[in-house]
């Protein structure tokens, strides 16, 4: 059934909806998958996409509850946009909002209160359109004990618990577990575009977890079981110059100390300005899709081991 989470007008005689299906049978748990936080990232649409035509499919096997909020930013779906398109606002750094406030704060607000009460709900990124990353949930350190377990039925490559930063007090997931319902945070992929694998993956993992919790009594995979991680172990690779990056390695490839990772190039003098190395062994789960990098710009994360 589709519902209305919120509706406000807008000028010119329109309306900003957002809207949930949900899909219930029995008197199980209840599950919620959020998605379209962010306009430019589209993983999530897949994923929703995918859920939905299994549940469709096989409607005897839910006991319970499948919430599915596939656009919680339609305007920024809608124009391409990152943010609120016109607020200059990152929707997932102003949560949890507040009834009395502005018109973001209200929609923030509203669908904190109508997400609330979940035994458990999955916000789905995708990267944005510089980076690429293995499918993944990060896990605030303060929440690990709760979530960890959780995710490892996710079928994801990676878990990454990380340290506490003040900027996510501010999102939907922070929100979230901090008023008591158990939010998992899922990267995977790039901006702008549906990968394609990685969507399938996680929505069999979402059917793993439900099985585990009782909604889904049909049949499951066995989940990869990811490698979990912590801050210490991840390392990261800035530019040490302006150019274009031009990778040597394979998302996801494994290396050792000292492997070539890329150059970094000047099309104007046709020198190599940067020759890339990795610096330590591992698992190259985060690459520099966009390959326009300044002195800074983050080329790679490299999961040691």
């Amino acid at each position: 059934m589709i519902e209305t989470v919120t509706k406000i007008d807008l000028p010119v005689d329109e309306s900003l909806r957002i809207v949930k299906n949900r899909i219930q049978a029995g008197k199980g748990k209840r599950i919620s998958i959020v998605t379209g936080t962010h306009g430019d990232e589209l993983e999530g649409q897949a994923v929703c996409f995918e859920v939905g035509k299994r549940l469709r499919e096989q409607p005897g096997c839910l006991n319970g509850t499948v919430d599915i909020y596939p656009a919680l930013n339609p305007l920024g779906i809608d124009s391409i946009t990152r943010g609120i398109p016109g607020f200059d606002l990152d929707m997932n750094r102003i949560f949890p909002g507040s009834e009395d406030g502005a018109m973001t704060e209200y929609m923030a607000s509203r669908i904190v209160g109508d997400i609330a009460g979940s035994d458990v709900c999955i916000d789905i990124h995708a990267s944005n359109i510089f980076l690429r990353e293995i499918p993944q949930a990060r896990i605030n350190t303060h929440t690990a004990q709760q979530l960890v377990p959780m995710a490892e039925f996710l079928n994801l490559d990676f878990v990454w618990v990380h340290a506490a930063a003040t900027v996510l007090e501010s999102t939907l997931a922070h929100s979230l577990n901090s008023a008591g319902t158990p939010t998992l945070v899922v990267e995977m992929g790039v901006g702008m575009r549906i990968t394609r694998d990685y969507c399938r993956q996680l929505a069999d993992g979402i059917f793993c977890l439900m099985h585990r919790m009782g909604i889904w009594t049909g049949e499951v995979i066995a989940p990869k079981k990811p490698i979990i991680s912590t801050d210490g172990q991840v390392q990261f690779i800035n530019a040490a110059a302006s150019g274009i990056f031009i990778p040597q390695v394979e998302h996801t490839t494994q290396v050792c100390r000292g492997d070539y990772i890329g150059d970094i190039v000047s099309p104007l003098t046709g020198i190599v300005v940067d020759r890339i190395l990795s610096p330590c062994d591992g698992m190259v789960f985060t690459l520099r899709e966009y390959p326009v990098v300044d002195e800074g710009s983050l080329i790679a994360r490299i999961l040691e081991v």
